[in-house]
């Protein structure tokens, strides 16, 4: 297949979530905006239904191959069927389903290491009813490194919403566990992928990385905790040496006003909520959820599987379109393809 003509790779998420409802309602939208083509990795089935429950007329076409997908979307929505067992009801998760929706990110995956497609782009999934399911991993994240043959460690999380990029340095783990995971490695293995992925895939070729810190004030000279003078100025001084542009640790809350914006062009911070709560802020309904240090290209919506929403109508399709348009630019500068 010519590379301008691979579809992306979409998977549904959790079926009982709103990742039916989004993909329909960012399908429909391919005729009043740019929606790049795509293929839905999924139960059809699911979607038809899903379908007569928000009164959409969406034409559903199963197909064997991605190949299919450029002369098909225009007139109807690309499937790859992976049947799920059990009955699918919106807004009830149910840990039947779980096989499956492992199955769909590792097809996506495989699709588009072969070359048949060209990035992921994934739907919501629900962590806890994976684990439920003997899921080893914490979130997507983490699975598509190991998918990718490479550590955990590898896979960088970053949030793109507006003019703001976030990255935290630690992802899925209890909040107590943060400070024992802090290392001055981990730090600068993260440095150094943001950086390199930001060249890459964003045109930065030195970008400005302002770094927070682990405590409130920053540690206030090691006043309130000595991890800024211990571990992450350690990390940041390693990193200058290696060349990169990176300033902090910054106060976590004075790095995310407008002016403070103007400064750098990714922040990295160290723990989930502290990077996330800012970027859904800003932009819940158009953020993105990209993954630095793979192979190839992974976006996906910066929102859940938002369980109460699904079926009736009100879940919006924004952040998952935005998803797909970054995936779409992204993903020609990835590692070379087949």
């Amino acid at each position: 297949m010519d590379s301008a003509e691979r579809p992306l790779a979409l998977t549904l998420g959790d079926p009982a979530g709103i990742g039916p409802d989004i993909t329909l309602l960012a399908f429909q939208a391919r005729l009043s905006t740019a929606v790049p083509p795509f293929v839905l990795i999924g139960d059809p089935a699911v979607l038809a239904e899903r379908a007569r429950t928000l009164g959409l007329t969406a034409k559903i076409e199963p197909v064997d191959a991605p190949a299919a997908t450029p002369s098909l979307f225009a007139k109807a929505l690309p499937v790859l069927p992976v049947p799920i067992g059990g009955n699918v009801v919106a807004g009830r998760p149910d840990s039947a389903a779980a096989g499956a929706v492992r199955q769909s990110i590792e097809q996506a995956v495989a699709l588009v290491r072969s070359g048949e497609a060209s990035a992921v782009v994934t739907n919501p999934i629900s962590k806890a009813i994976l684990t439920r399911a003997g899921f080893a991993f914490p979130g997507h994240t983490e699975f598509l490194a190991a998918l990718a043959g490479r550590a955990s460690s590898d896979a960088v999380m970053m949030l793109v919403g507006g003019d703001l990029k976030v990255v935290p340095v630690t992802i899925h783990m209890p909040l107590k566990e943060v400070m024992g995971a802090l290392t001055e490695t981990r730090i600068v293995k993260t440095l150094l992928t943001t950086a390199h992925d930001l060249g890459r895939y964003f045109g930065l070729a030195r970008s400005r990385i302002a770094v927070t810190g682990l405590n409130p004030h920053a540690g206030e000279d090691g006043t309130m905790g000595r991890e800024e003078i211990d571990v992450i100025l350690p990390a940041i001084e390693a990193a200058r040496r290696q060349g990169l542009d990176v300033t902090g640790p910054h106060s976590a809350d004075t790095l995310f006003h407008a002016e403070a914006r103007k400064t750098y062009d990714v922040a990295v911070a160290m723990y989930h909520d502290q990077a996330l709560i800012p970027v859904k802020t800003l932009a819940f309904d158009t953020g993105v959820n990209v993954t630095l240090g793979l192979p190839f290209v992974r976006t996906s919506p910066d929102h859940g599987t938002a369980f109460a929403l699904a079926g009736t109508g009100k879940a919006s399709p924004r952040s998952l379109i935005e998803a797909l348009r970054l995936a779409n630019t992204m993903w020609p500068h990835a590692e070379p393809k087949p």
